[in-house]
């Protein structure tokens, strides 16, 4: 088992990707494989470390369902408990509708001073420090690109307080914003984290996690003399479909895929920006894009009824989408990576067609891989076409046996 494991982060490492992804081996080298959550064990690693307790979280992130994770996202924990006295909250970066915004003259560092004061506060109440938790593109909080730089200057902020930064990839590692292979790496070639938690992506829908920290991190927390262990983590079925995963990342080229079909998806979008007003933004990279809807050009209103409308009239079409961020107006791009240009101008083309009222039922029909409930078959008549619906399902999310 421990040998497969070792397989699986040396495969990790040596990968093209990897070296090539400006994150010193030397530096993040020392890996947990973890079945449950990687974030919370992320979280122990930095307590331990760094011998405080306070967390900062970015305003409406989620970063999972235990307990203790529940406690640093605002989104979940407003609706339950409310605030915990040790979890900080900084406003999201987002330029768009933030409090700094485009047309700010240094929305990078208005940001990060967000931070500091939020430091300096906790200073002064005799708080200390463990983290600054984010996600390197914030999801729940609406398909976030936040502007370059600003990880840096929070980092600089939080480890000048002694704590650590943590970049949460679990939704958006492994070559899905094109770019880089990691989305924290959009912030600029000089910044890498000190925790880097995986999740999702490395397995490909099987549950499996890793977080990855410095050695001097990882030593601090085997110093307790508690054993950290997990009954599954590390076992061989999952870090045989872990090297699976990256082997056809690397041998279909997912990462190149992602870049040259985002940004095709991004072009035609971004023409449907010109086309409907309701339409405010379009943003992303790679296969993570938000495409915000809002009521008026001037408020940016959210169009929260409009876009519920939408994304069920696409589910009448066979196209699968959701919404995210606090006015749950934001259409939220996240497909299989095998999703391809033509996948991607049906979607526009149907978001569209609903947009300027055509819904000529005719011309929606067409194939791909986006859902197998697009392949032309009603859900009335599922028992014929189940083998269809999983054959279809297997190739869609690449899974391999």
């Amino acid at each position: 088992m421990h040998l497969l494991f070792f397989e699986f982060w040396i495969a990790l490492q040596g990968r093209s990707e990897f070296q090539n992804s400006d994150i010193p081996n030397e530096t993040l080298n020392k890996l947990f494989c973890c079945r449950s959550e990687a974030n919370d064990l992320a979280l122990r690693l930095a307590r331990q470390y760094t011998k405080h307790e306070d967390v900062i979280v970015l305003d409406h992130a989620y970063h999972g369902h235990l307990t203790s994770l529940i406690d640093i996202s605002p989104y979940k924990f407003r609706n339950l408990e409310g605030q915990k006295e040790w979890v900080h909250v900084a406003p999201v970066p987002d330029t768009y509708r933030g409090l700094y915004r485009e047309d700010h003259e240094d929305s990078v560092t208005a940001y990060a001073n967000e931070v500091k004061n939020i430091i300096e506060q906790a200073h002064k109440r005799g708080r200390k420090i463990a983290a600054f938790f984010a996600e390197s593109l914030p999801s729940v909080g609406g398909q976030i690109i936040p502007p370059a730089g600003y990880f840096q200057k929070v980092a600089e902020h939080v480890r000048k307080a002694g704590g650590v930064f943590i970049a949460d990839e679990i939704q958006v590692g492994f070559g899905r914003v094109g770019k880089h292979f990691w989305a924290f790496q959009l912030q600029g070639e000089d910044f890498v984290p000190d925790i880097v938690t995986m999740g999702k992506p490395i397995g490909n829908g099987h549950p499996l996690a890793c977080v990855a920290t410095t050695k001097e991190i990882a030593e601090a927390f085997a110093a307790t003399g508690v054993e950290y262990f997990n009954t599954f983590g590390g076992n061989p079925v999952s870090c045989a479909i872990g090297l699976a995963v990256l082997d056809v990342i690397e041998k279909e080229h997912l990462q190149a895929h992602a870049t040259e079909v985002g940004n095709f998806l991004m072009k035609l979008l971004k023409e449907q920006k010109t086309k409907h007003p309701i339409i405010g933004d379009v943003r992303g990279s790679g296969l993570f894009i938000g495409v915000d809807l809002i009521k008026d050009q001037a408020e940016r209103t959210p169009a929260t009824a409009e876009a519920e409308h939408l994304i069920t009239r696409l589910k009448e079409e066979y196209i699968l989408l959701s919404t995210d961020g606090p006015g749950r107006n934001v259409l939220k791009f996240k497909p299989p990576m095998c999703f391809n240009k033509e996948d991607a101008k049906f979607v526009v083309d149907t978001i569209d067609k609903l947009l300027t009222g055509n819904t000529d039922q005719s011309s929606l029909r067409r194939g791909g891989c986006w859902t197998a409930l697009r392949y032309g078959k009603r859900m009335s008549e599922p028992r014929e076409n189940v083998h269809f619906y999983l054959s279809r399902f297997q190739t869609m999310f690449k899974i391999h046996y």
